[in-house]
């Protein structure tokens, strides 16, 4: 059997006369529960000894792709689309199965113009798939992966996607995929509440805050304590934003009990509140506010036990240097229910 598009020609030929010729794509082994990849490599020349393996994964007949004017193998193409739209923090190596992916090369905030990904999936035959932007991506952590549906596609695609990369960088001033990197913080922390303040029960809010800045490459610069009253709370945020921290965290009391005095103590401060309350499951108790410039948040009791809430979301987009407005928070609702 052959084919042809532009030029191209795709013959199929029998494997036991298929020795010598390369091969025209990847050829990929599944042991269900066991593995799944690469077997043969693109333009890999076929042995006798390939015989048997070739049978055993149910391929009678290879093809050799006969490239026409104009057209391109899913690896270059893919390669290609993979170059347009990298910037900075992206790594990304040969194809593999006609499939490229993007990982991060730090650990930062992925960057993804979500206009431009539609853009390039909407043209067919090419597939464009990303993580979620403002998704926090390890580093090492795949970020996006670009493929080519069928064998080859055409040239005139592949212009198409490279003029779109370029009209997004001149439209935004930043590449259509990139990794933020996060700045390096110390954040003071007030844990208020009597039991913990007279020594009635263990603190448990220092140590998970503390992991997770470290895990982001920040620290706490110092961690105070607080009873349940409101001067002594207002009198321990001013120590901290004295002490010139990047960041305040202040943990407890942040429910609507009448005893809960920390979202009145920030209030009481001056601090300018970007919301109490977020749209999102665990964490929909966070108070988000700026104290003269500086990132002041109440977490709420969940941070202490729950692997991520709101205040994941948040202080990763604070450490790649953002300043949280109300629409973020309002945002946070789709994609925020956790199942908890």
């Amino acid at each position: 059997m052959s084919g042809r598009a532009g030029g191209t020609r795709l013959r199929e030929i029998p494997v036991e006369a298929a020795v010598g010729l390369p091969l025209a794509h990847d050829l990929t082994q599944i042991v269900p529960g066991t593995f799944k990849g690469r077997l043969f490599k693109k333009g890999h020349i076929v042995t006798a000894a390939d015989i048997p393996k070739l049978l055993d994964i149910g391929k009678e007949h290879i093809y050799i792709l006969e490239l026409g004017e104009g057209e391109l193998h899913e690896d270059d193409a893919a390669l290609r689309m993979a170059k347009a739209l990298s910037g900075e923090g992206i790594a990304y190596g040969e194809p593999h199965e006609g499939k490229v992916t993007l990982k991060a090369q730090h650990t930062g905030l992925a960057a993804i113009d979500e206009t431009l990904v539609h853009e390039v999936n909407r043209l067919g035959e090419i597939a464009l798939a990303t993580a979620r932007h403002h998704t926090l991506i390890r580093e090492g952590g795949p970020l996006a992966a670009t493929r080519v549906i069928p064998l080859y596609t055409s040239e005139a695609k592949l212009a198409e996607v490279e003029r779109l990369a370029r009209e997004c960088r001149q439209r935004t001033g930043a590449a259509p995929l990139r990794i933020r990197p996060l700045r390096r913080m110390r954040v003071g922390l007030l844990t208020t509440g009597g039991e913990v303040y007279s020594g009635r029960i263990e603190d448990k809010f220092g140590p998970a805050v503390r992991a997770k800045l470290e895990a982001l490459g920040s620290e706490v610069g110092e961690q105070r304590f607080a009873p349940d009253d409101r001067h002594t709370i207002v009198k321990e945020i001013h120590y901290l934003r004295g002490a010139g921290y990047d960041m305040i965290l202040v943990t407890g009391g942040m429910s609507v009990d009448p005893d809960d005095r920390t979202p009145g103590a920030i209030q009481a401060v001056g601090a300018d509140i970007v919301s109490y309350g977020t749209p999102m499951l665990p964490g929909s108790m966070l108070l988000m506010s700026y104290l003269d410039g500086v990132p002041l948040l109440g977490l709420p009791g969940c941070v202490m036990h729950d692997p991520f809430t709101s205040f994941d979301v948040l202080l990763a987009r604070i450490l790649a240097g953002d300043t949280i407005v109300r629409e973020d928070i309002v945002t946070m609702g789709y994609g925020g229910f956790l199942g908890c």
